[in-house]
């Protein structure tokens, strides 16, 4: 099977998305001409025109408003860009006020089918304001189905799963993904939203990790097999809805959990894992729960000081070995 990068998977289903459907439209900031900051909208613009792919202006909280309206009226399905998850905070009244409310308040009466894609992830001296992983925010609004896919086969099943539900979804892409290849049907295909992934199977110890720190937990169990200890590596994939039966299954069959997550350490997806384990698997537990994030701190511009910040592989081996 062909390779092709996380960026250029996205790209193939969007391709495909608005080829099989006119509702289906791209709008945020250069998405269009310049065809992203990362290059995932590139030659898309050329290819459906500016009616269908539309720069917007730096507003967010206009530009957002105006895909949540959209999609209400049943006229288009958009997939509007917030280049960088920090940017939320000018347009989260329109995301967990009115996307995510509207269908409840309505009586199941309106639909909004549309797809907010953004990006998080430390690692490019991007400094405080555009590294952060605020998915937690995100997760904690009921009416919202959240996505972070960590694979190019991943990212380009979930993403048409995400342009063809009826809800809104946040589809979470860590920038430090966009180059990784890896193999990818040329046909289109989708992932159901709400099916997490074993990435790796083990029996002494279950790491549950998220987007980039999928391939750190991988690249620690390889490592730890040689010792013949046995990693389980879960990918949940989607966030909301939760694939809480797999996640289970995986906790009862090894006894032990390290939880891996860029998240903030409070109030995040770290700590829900731990306590879905505390509440529904604590018979099974053979260790406390390792949970393994940056520090309660924004995230440094210095290198040195963001690598610190950032978790690594030590840190994952090391509490991997702690619960054994």
């Amino acid at each position: 099977m062909r390779e092709i990068t996380f960026a250029q998977a996205l790209n193939e289903a969007l391709d495909y998305e608005m080829s099989k459907d006119e509702k289906v439209v791209v709008m945020g900031e250069d998405v269009g001409v310049y065809g992203g900051i990362f290059g995932v909208t590139a030659g898309l613009y050329e290819k459906y025109g500016p009616e269908r792919v539309r720069d917007t202006p730096i507003a967010e909280s206009g530009f957002i408003g105006t895909a949540v309206g959209a999609a209400a009226t049943g006229l288009l399905r958009p997939v509007v860009e917030l280049m960088f998850i920090d940017f939320l905070g000018v347009a989260y009244d329109q995301i967990y006020n009115q996307a995510a409310k509207m269908r409840y308040m309505f009586g199941g009466k309106a639909k909004i089918p549309m797809v907010l894609r953004t990006t998080c992830g430390a690692g490019f001296s991007a400094a405080a304001q555009h590294s952060q992983s605020l998915h937690a925010l995100f997760i904690h609004v009921p009416g919202l189905k959240v996505v972070m896919p960590s694979t190019p086969y991943d990212v380009k099943g979930l993403l048409i799963s995400a342009i063809e539900d009826d809800d809104p979804v946040v589809f979470i892409e860590h920038k430090g993904l966009y180059g990784v290849k890896g193999p990818v049907p040329e046909e289109p295909y989708s992932i159901p939203l709400g099916e997490a992934d074993v990435k790796r199977e083990g029996k002494d110890v279950t790491i549950v990790a998220t987007a980039a720190m999928v391939h750190k937990s991988l690249e620690v169990a390889e490592k730890l097999a040689e010792e013949g200890i046995s990693v389980e590596v879960v990918d949940p994939r989607s966030l909301v809805p939760l694939d809480v039966d797999t996640i289970l299954n995986s906790i009862k069959k090894t006894g032990r959990l390290v939880v891996v997550d860029e998240g903030y350490p409070r109030a995040s997806f770290a700590t829900d894992i731990a306590a879905l384990a505390a509440s529904r698997a604590f018979e099974h537990l053979k260790a406390p729960v390792k949970i393994i994030t940056p520090p309660a701190t924004p995230v440094p511009f210095s290198p040195a000081l963001e690598n610190e910040w950032i978790p690594c592989t030590d840190r994952i081996e090391n509490a991997v070995r702690e619960v054994l």
